[in-house]
């Protein structure tokens, strides 16, 4: 029996959503949480029986299931095991950790890193151990979800700025008082979108007025910079972010979240935030996994090259074909369909077709601009990016997308 019988606020958003499921698998558009039995090569999966090329993955390099990576997974859990004895700070620390974080150190050109259990824990707990009631934190619009609830749940001041607009960045960092503690944060490749913030302008700001700069790279690594170290490669400025964020689940083939900085700072975290002290530590198998994925991207960088060149050949194939792109100039490509139905109606169409494609709909983006979130990865060859144009094309002119 239901014991929730009132019309009451929790109850209506839990029917909205209801709803709107059964709608979508009555009409054949529901398309999340599909089971993927097989992943083969990176770039192709097995949903339902049916071979279909992905292009959804976060897998920018198609590094999951490289032999040295899925070697060194093993060999961890013959040495240690596939659990941990709990938090580290208590339970010691395996040496495997110690070895990915100097690793994750050394990649990112600073002086310490530590590592948590998932990317999104990271920005939670990072941004909410440093920044407290008093401080002011600025946001760029498009953040991800995981930097503004750690904003929230730091009690700081929360100040947001149109996506990628320095002018008004400045304006917000006039609007603080001189002597409070501030932050800086943003995206260095923006998720849903695919452009890159404007970093140098970033940093001149934060020098002037005296901020803080965390960026969070989950979709720069392995992607911008000629070794794909990341954005301060991308645009040749050293080392210039103070807290660099980044994830250990897209480009890494593993799990996890990691921050990179000074040793002053890795310390206090590792004192201080609460998902590093109350939180078991990574599994061995992925802790091993990512330290051998960041050599691995060194030693290939063929890798970085190749999904750059798919990037250009995939975005300036779906704008010849007069689509809306947006501003992307990375692996990550919005494909604009403009409502909610148009997305549906061209992931069915693309799905049919044999490409795993997802849609994201409102309210993940405001009304009107809804989209295919499509990406590319190293592990496509182009003759299978001709034949995804050529599907997307084709349904979005039988849908009314383009003409």
């Amino acid at each position: 029996m239901d014991i929730h019988t009132t019309d009451d606020a929790v109850t209506k958003r839990i029917r909205f959503f209801t709803d709107r499921e059964q709608m979508l698998r009555k009409n054949d558009m529901y398309f999340y949480n599909q089971p993927v039995e097989e992943i083969k090569g990176g770039a192709r999966v097995i949903v339902n029986g049916r071979e279909m090329g992905m292009y959804a993955s976060y897998g920018y390099l198609g590094l999951l299931g490289h032999p040295r990576i899925n070697a060194a997974a093993k060999a961890a859990v013959d040495k240690f095991g596939t659990g941990t004895n709990g938090v580290r700070t208590l339970a010691g620390s395996l040496t495997i950790h110690t070895e990915l974080e100097e690793t994750i150190a050394e990649f990112k050109h600073a002086e310490a890193a530590v590592t948590y259990t998932s990317g999104y824990v990271t920005n939670l707990t990072v941004i909410s151990t440093l920044m407290g009631r008093g401080d002011y934190v600025i946001s760029d619009k498009l953040n991800h979800a995981s930097i503004v609830d750690g904003c929230i749940m730091s009690g700081a001041e929360f100040r947001r700025f149109k996506h990628n607009d320095m002018a008004e960045l400045e304006r917000r960092l006039q609007q603080v008082p001189a002597e409070v503690a501030k932050l800086v944060v943003a995206d260095a490749v923006f998720s849903m979108d695919g452009d890159v913030l404007d970093m140098p302008r970033t940093v001149e700001l934060c020098k002037k007025y005296n901020a803080w700069l965390m960026i969070d790279e989950a979709h720069s690594i392995g992607v911008l910079g000629k070794t794909g170290r990341g954005i301060e490669e991308h645009f040749g400025l050293g080392d210039v972010i103070d807290i660099k964020m980044g994830t250990l689940s897209k480009t890494i083939p593993s799990v996890g979240g990691y921050v990179a900085g000074k040793k002053e700072l890795i310390q206090y975290l590792r004192h201080a935030s609460r998902a590093y002290i109350f939180s078991a530590a990574l599994p061995p198998a992925q802790a091993a996994a990512a330290n051998e994925a960041f050599k691995v991207i060194l030693d290939e960088p063929w890798r970085i090259e190749k999904v750059n060149a798919n990037g250009r050949q995939f975005i300036d194939g779906l704008k010849g074909a007069g689509f809306d792109t947006m501003l992307t100039t990375t692996a990550i490509v919005p494909v604009l369909c403009g409502t909610d139905e148009r997305a549906f109606a061209l992931t069915q169409a693309c799905q049919h077709q044999d490409l795993f494609v997802l849609p994201v709909v409102s309210p993940a983006v405001p009304e009107g601009q809804s989209r295919l979130r499509a990406t590319v990865t190293a592990a496509h060859e182009p003759k299978e990016i001709d034949y995804a144009l050529g599907v997307i094309e084709k349904a979005g002119k039988k849908i009314g997308i383009i003409q």
